[in-house]
């Protein structure tokens, strides 16, 4: 038999596997994060007729002959470049760029995935279309709400429907933004009382019609930069700035606000004093609060950098005034260590962390593949990061249908982590399209067909051959 019809034969094998390839390329060309394939070829072995000899004295020397005896496929490499970003609007609907691949589980076995098609089923477990848990970290503390811990090990990822936070008391407050250096002070006072009568005030005077004993109704304040303003209420001081009212809210033991007002004003170059607007609050229901704190001097360098200062507030809680406690006492300190004084408009404001109960109203993904829970009190908890494995090769990777991979021998072991800390990006709201290149796969199709097509033709011309052969004995 002649060795060009089984060369033949091996040549219309190989391209119809590569037929087969292009075939399921273009049948997946939208298929969510599919990877295209492609097939190399090598030549098989070569029958030698004649060995190479050296050269010798009379002599050059002479190259090997071989024939060859066919084509093989050396191997069908996958392309594991990413596709494109396809905006679907859907939140929990996630687009992994990189070398990265998200991480399902189905019982004990783990599976590697690029579609990013995910939901929340009934019981609220984060799973792919087939039903597989997504994994990754979830946050299992019960007060730390902004951080989740993604150096242990991974677990499905599950955020129920309905659920609640505990309310968290006030442990500390802290002003920040800015103090205007170049605040006017007051340079003079002229107070109107009760009758219509007007004094003028040296050192310090509190207006305000309140029913008993305050004399004074309202005051005209002169200011040192020549401009005058008439107030009704408040207490003033000679020297010093107009007060900047402030609030700080702050919850208690059960969760219950109170909103604590506290002005700044300033009684020097680069000081300021901040003190409490009211020792005390009549609140909603008759519930009464008594408030304890020192006056707190905030300095700055001349620099406009804080320097020095800090306040302890104290909260006594009461179900009316004289009444029977009504929550525990509270001490609260505060920082002003965050604020600076530059010429420029005041912008001080105070934050503290605490916040009263709440229940779980929206769940959202950002852009690091982080879970977020809104909940009804206004606090945003990381309920779980999703996590991505990364492989040393990919490609290496056994396709298992569903669009799902399993490892193998040759892939490496997974390095389970984050997709920032794998340098990957994780886009929101978007799945990854096919990386199928339709116009390179119809091409490598006409290619392909013409190889089949000259391949067949070494059979029949090799069947001709032998025919031939055949008949010469006749």
């Amino acid at each position: 038999m002649m060795r060009s019809l089984f060369s033949g034969v091996s040549g219309l094998k190989n391209h119809q596997t590569r037929m087969d390839v292009i075939g399921n390329n273009i049948s997946n060309v939208n298929t969510t994060g599919f990877k295209s394939s492609r097939v190399n070829f090598e030549d098989s072995l070569s029958q030698t007729l004649t060995a190479a000899s050296q050269a010798s004295g009379t002599t050059g020397g002479t190259n090997p002959k071989q024939i060859g005896l066919g084509s093989r496929i050396s191997a069908i490499d996958v392309n594991f470049k990413d596709g494109s970003v396809q905006s679907t609007g859907i939140n929990t609907d996630l687009c992994l760029s990189g070398n990265a691949l998200f991480v399902v589980q189905q019982g004990n076995q783990t599976f590697y995935t690029r579609n990013g098609a995910f939901n929340f089923d009934a019981d609220g477990n984060l799973v792919n279309a087939e039903g597989l848990y997504v994994q990754g970290y979830m946050n299992a503390s019960a007060t730390e709400h902004k951080t989740i811990n993604t150096n242990g090990s991974t677990s499905s990822i599950q955020v129920r429907a309905g659920k609640t936070m505990p309310s968290a008391k006030t442990e500390k407050a802290n002003y920040i933004n800015n103090l205007n250096s170049s605040a006017a002070t007051i340079t003079g006072i002229t107070a109107t009382r009760k009758d219509g009568t007007q004094e003028p005030i040296t050192a310090s005077v509190t207006v305000g019609d309140d029913g008993t004993t305050n004399p004074y109704i309202a005051a005209v304040l002169t200011m040192s930069d020549g401009t005058t303003q008439t107030v009704t209420s408040g207490t003033y001081t000679t020297t010093h700035s107009i007060p900047l009212s402030t609030t700080v809210k702050i919850y208690d033991s059960l969760g219950t606000a109170h909103v604590v007002p506290i002005t700044v004003e300033k009684t020097a170059a680069n000081t300021w004093v901040a003190k409490l607007a009211k020792t005390s609050i009549n609140e909603e229901d008759g519930s009464y609060t008594k408030l304890t704190m020192a006056d707190a001097t905030v300095k700055f360098k001349n620099t406009g950098a804080f320097e020095s200062g800090s306040a302890s507030l104290t909260l006594e809680y009461y179900d009316k005034e004289g009444g029977s406690p009504s929550a525990a006492t509270q001490t609260v300190p505060i920082t002003f260590d965050n604020l600076t004084q530059y010429a420029n408009s005041s912008t001080i404001n105070a934050e503290a962390d605490g916040y009263a109960s709440g229940t779980l109203d929206t769940v959202t993904i950002d852009e690091s593949g982080t879970v977020i829970g809104t909940y009804t009190n206004g606090v945003l908890r990381k309920e779980a990061q999703i996590a991505v494995a990364q492989f040393t090769n990919a490609p290496g990777l056994t396709k298992k249908g569903n669009s799902l991979y399993v490892e193998s021998q040759n892939s490496g072991v997974p390095n389970i982590g984050t997709a920032e800390g794998f340098g990957a990006t994780i886009t929101a709201s978007a799945l990854e399209m096919s990386n199928v290149d339709v116009a390179e796969e119809f091409s490598n199709m006409i290619i392909t067909q013409r190889g089949f097509q000259s391949n067949s033709k070494i059979i029949t011309v090799s069947d001709e051959m032998l025919e031939n052969l055949i008949n010469m004995k006749r």
